[in-house]
């Protein structure tokens, strides 16, 4: 052998050797997607000195790190409906928050209970996990605003994440930690002439049983639109003292996986569903409510304790994780892969949206890239702070009252409490991260103005906005005549021995079960079942009432 073909040899099988023991993912992996509630990127190992996190700085250390990952809305129903499909609110009709709270008599406003109907293709990501074989489960929160179909998931209210599956099969689980939220910083000491505060106060002294402070309220900084009072700065020690309680739930899950040998082959996505739960900061636009952290760790170890600048949007998660399930991307979904093997390009805007909350109708659009955001304010004569019942239960919007009283909150606070507001707000993030000088008219930023207005106008006229007319007439198109459609009943067949069904209704979903079995199955193609068996079907169109059952004792 010469010398030159004795090294390329040598050189192939060192390559070859590096390769073997490259990390590689299962080829369906199990997936744990952990949604804290209400909560910004507050963590140490992202950057935060006050935040005490010990479970999330030793989980960001195995884990990439997005640092630029956004919401879609800043506030939990829009948001979700987003991440569980992939699709932006505005082309679902769910941008209202919420579509089961009534609000007779006000202009644009909703005047029934109502759930809206998504475009007909659109279906819940684990929806299409659970049909290619996958358990899924959720521990209790939802949220869509298009209903509860009965087939998102294996067990929606599941006592434990994993452990009710069959052990040879995948799974994906949805835990979301709830006592990060925001109705968590409400005062648990005094009593309140509300119902709904006493209901709260009883529940926060059980679930926040043996929380300790451990946020000095003199450190935490306060951010210029909020005054800085000790009940604010309490307040805000509250949300990082919240947050410290609740991470221990994280380490519980992350320990169970760990004894039940599922580590090595579990991705575990943690996240938030839209920034802090104090005001201007939830139900906002701005960064402070849409700005969220999002670690991901892979049982191989790949990118563990690296960072990413990319963009990152919440309609990217249905696609990302579809597809390192193996599971092919619908048309339909508007997000893109944002990690894993097949990751897209990356991306150059984000986009949000806001609409009514509660009683209170606004409607704002907004588009951001790595450095400027740009918001419209389609009801400008609104101003941004306005009597939320909910809200009125924080100490922070009492200061906030007072503070607009007494003629002694800053600039950037008494903004928000006037009309009317800018028709157009554009921020340098980089600059100024709390956004609290509009650019917008500066004339050095125009071409930065016009440029983000062009996308934003050119993203809604490719995603379509439903919530650009009031939203009774938004209602009557999903509810000819207020009043919710039915999904109409499957139809069953036995045709060459396999057992067909069909749904008149379009976008309907199809579950089945054979002999009585409690869950449903998500139906895909025809299949065999054994003479003399009792098949059992009914159907749903997201948004639409569940079908009547249909049933057919198999010949």
């Amino acid at each position: 052998m010469g010398r030159w073909v004795w090294v390329a040899c040598m050189v192939a099988l060192i390559l070859s050797a590096c390769a073997s023991r490259q990390p590689t993912l299962p080829a369906r992996p199990n997936i744990l997607l952990v949604v804290f509630e209400d909560l910004s990127p507050r963590i140490r190992a992202l950057g935060d000195p006050v935040a005490t996190t010990p479970v999330l700085d030793a989980f960001a250390a195995e884990a990439m790190q997005f640092t630029a990952a956004f919401t879609t809305a800043g506030v939990c129903a829009p948001s979700r409906s987003a991440l569980i499909t992939g699709v932006h609110q505005q082309t679902l009709g769910t941008g209202h928050m919420r579509t089961r709270s009534p609000v007779p008599g006000l202009t644009g406003g909703g005047p029934i209970e109502y759930d809206a109907v998504p475009p007909p293709a659109v279906r819940a990501f684990p929806e299409l996990l659970r049909a290619a074989g996958y358990y899924t489960s959720n521990n209790g929160k939802t949220d869509y605003q298009f209903g509860e179909p009965f087939l998102i998931w294996d067990d929606a209210r599941a006592p434990h994440p994993w452990r009710e599956r069959d052990p040879q099969q995948p799974f994906f689980a949805m835990v979301n930690i709830m006592t990060t939220h925001e109705s968590y910083l409400w005062p648990t000491d005094g009593a309140s002439d509300s119902p709904l505060a006493t209901l709260v106060r009883q529940r926060n002294l059980r679930d926040l049983a043996g929380k300790q402070p451990v946020t000095d309220p003199a450190t935490v900084p306060v951010p210029p639109y909020l005054p800085d009072t000790p009940a604010v700065r309490a307040d805000i020690a509250r949300q990082y003292d919240n947050q410290h309680f609740s991470e221990r739930q994280l380490a519980r899950l992350l320990a169970e996986l760990e004894e039940d040998g599922l580590d090595r082959n579990t991705i575990v996505v943690v996240t938030t569903d839209h920034g802090d739960g104090l005001p201007r900061m939830k139900r906002s636009l701005y960064d402070s409510g849409l700005h969220v952290p999002l670690l991901v760790r892979f049982p191989d170890g790949r990118g563990a304790g690296r960072r990413s600048d990319a963009l990152v949007s919440f309609v990217d998660l249905a696609p990302t994780l579809l597809s390192l399930a193996g599971v092919p991307v619908p048309g339909y979904v508007q997000g893109q892969v944002a990690f894993g093997p097949r990751t897209a390009p990356e991306r150059r805007y984000i986009y949000a949206a806001m609409d009514r909350h509660d009683a209170l109708p606004d409607r704002q659009r907004a588009v951001r890239d790595r450095r400027y955001k740009y918001i419209l304010n389609h009801q400008p004569e609104r101003p941004f702070f306005r009597r939320l019942a909910f809200r009125e239960q924080l100490p922070t919007m009492q200061e906030i009252w007072q503070a607009a009283a007494a003629g002694t909150a800053p600039d950037s606070l008494r903004r928000l409490l006037e009309a009317p507001r800018p028709a157009e707000e554009l921020y340098d993030t980089r600059r100024d991260p709390d956004e609290v000088r509009n650019l917008a008219a500066d004339p050095a930023h125009r071409k930065t103005l016009e440029r983000l207005r062009a996308a934003q106008l050119a993203f809604l006229a490719r995603v379509g906005d439903r919530a650009a007319v009031p939203e009774a007439e938004m209602i009557a198109a999903m509810w000819p005549g207020l009043q919710q459609p039915r999904t109409a009943a499957p139809k069953l067949r036995v045709a060459d021995g396999q057992v067909v069904l069909s749904c008149a209704t379009a976008g309907a979903a199809i579950g089945y079960r054979i002999g009585g079995t409690r869950r449903w199955q998500v139906y895909t193609a025809p299949f065999a079942v054994p003479s003399g068996a009792l098949l059992e079907a009914r159907a749903q169109r997201y948004g639409y009432a569940v079908s009547e059952q249909a049933v057919l004792e198999v010949p």
